[in-house]
């Protein structure tokens, strides 16, 4: 068995520090918790690469790693369609959702000392895959791959130890996975080791480490990465205030399609603050960060649409967009009081398009 588990990687300790966002008081939340997969990621799906988003085929959304399609259960794949033998078994029945034979698979090669048969193991307990959640075992097989040397299972182990998830919380202990990790190249261990370093939790705080991590991940199209480092260079953490390297950073985690990037650059470009060449796209990310929910967005997109920025006032759209922010708990009174003067037959068709967005939206298959 030669290839890594498909474990996608975490950028979990954002979830304990909270959001870096330097750039104003726009990005109300932070999305580095989710799974992310990035080209250079040690940690993706054995034998394969992530496509890039502008690969993917228009209006369709692959399930993440690990969790089946919409519609779709193990029983509906043909056990024929996996080798009883070979090191790759276990990697191919779980990509097929055949979980338990994954796991039976997985624990043979374990028993014949194979590393990342044991970090796949973990992997299965640690999301519940076929078999109860259970983080402690999950913990117990990543840290017997980790002491065989794998590096996808360090750096889960750390991320465990960082959260206290089936392990006592220790984040000194976490540190040093991480450090272990880094050295090997694996980005989203230098990403989480500089969030260690800029906030003195496991690691002396010492925002010049921290930049360096947080920029080789970065590097390494880490979109929170980017966002990350933008913050620092404009804010002049770890390094001297920077306004180009900040709006590049920026730019790079919003093309990547990060919300709270997409809203800060939409802001950023409206304001005049951004690269020139990227003016032209302040709208498009400013809805795209409004469509993924963020009440801050969909709130400026409602002024965008009222005053008419950058095309013809919409005040049907406007008032809708402030009916969905304001229901996500996004205050503006001053906004209110113009959507107020709308006529009854713009504000109703506008109650209607937020009603018909929030059904949509809470209809939408969960990734």
């Amino acid at each position: 068995m030669r290839r890594n588990p498909a474990i996608p990687s975490i950028c979990a300790l954002a979830a304990f520090f909270g959001c870096l966002s330097l750039h104003g008081a726009h990005a109300e939340t932070s999305s580095w918790s989710q799974r992310i997969e990035t080209p250079d990621d040690p940690k993706v799906a054995p034998g394969k690469k992530p496509a890039a988003p502008a690969t993917k085929p228009a209006g369709q959304k692959p399930a993440p790693l690990g969790k089946k399609p919409a519609g779709s259960t193990p029983s509906k794949i043909v056990p024929s369609t996996v080798p009883a033998t070979g090191e790759d078994a276990a990697y191919l029945a779980f990509d097929q959702g055949q979980y338990l034979t994954a796991l039976k698979l997985a624990q043979e090669a374990a028993s014949r000392g194979d590393a990342t048969a044991n970090t796949l193991i973990g992997r299965i307990y640690e999301e519940g895959l076929g078999v109860p959640q259970n983080s402690k075992t999950a913990a117990n097989w990543y840290a017997r791959a980790a002491e065989m040397g794998d590096v996808p299972a360090t750096f889960e182990l750390a991320l465990l130890l960082a959260q206290g998830k089936g392990v006592e919380k220790n984040r000194e202990a976490a540190a040093k996975l991480f450090e272990k990790a880094a050295l090997t190249g694996h980005a989203l261990a230098n990403y989480n080791l500089g969030l260690l370093f800029l906030k003195g939790d496991g690691k002396p705080e010492n925002p010049y480490r921290a930049l360096d991590h947080i920029r080789f991940a970065a590097e390494k199209g880490v979109a929170q990465a980017q966002y990350d480092l933008s913050a620092m260079y404009q804010k002049g953490e770890g390094t001297q205030p920077n306004a180009l390297e900040a709006a590049n950073w920026l730019s790079r985690a919003a093309a990547q399609g990060l919300d709270v990037a997409q809203y800060d650059y939409a802001v950023l470009l409206l304001k005049g603050f951004g690269l020139t060449r990227d003016e032209p796209k302040a709208i498009g990310y400013l809805k795209a960060a409004a469509e993924k929910g963020l009440p801050g967005a969909q709130n400026r997109l409602a002024w965008v649409n009222l005053e008419g920025v950058a095309s013809d006032k919409n005040p049907v759209e406007a008032a809708k967009w402030r009916y969905i922010a304001k229901r996500n708990g996004f205050e503006d009174d001053r906004l209110d009081e113009e959507i107020a003067k709308l006529s009854k037959t713009d504000l109703a068709k506008a109650q209607t398009a937020a009603s018909e967005w929030s059904d949509r939206i809470q209809v939408q298959p969960v990734e």
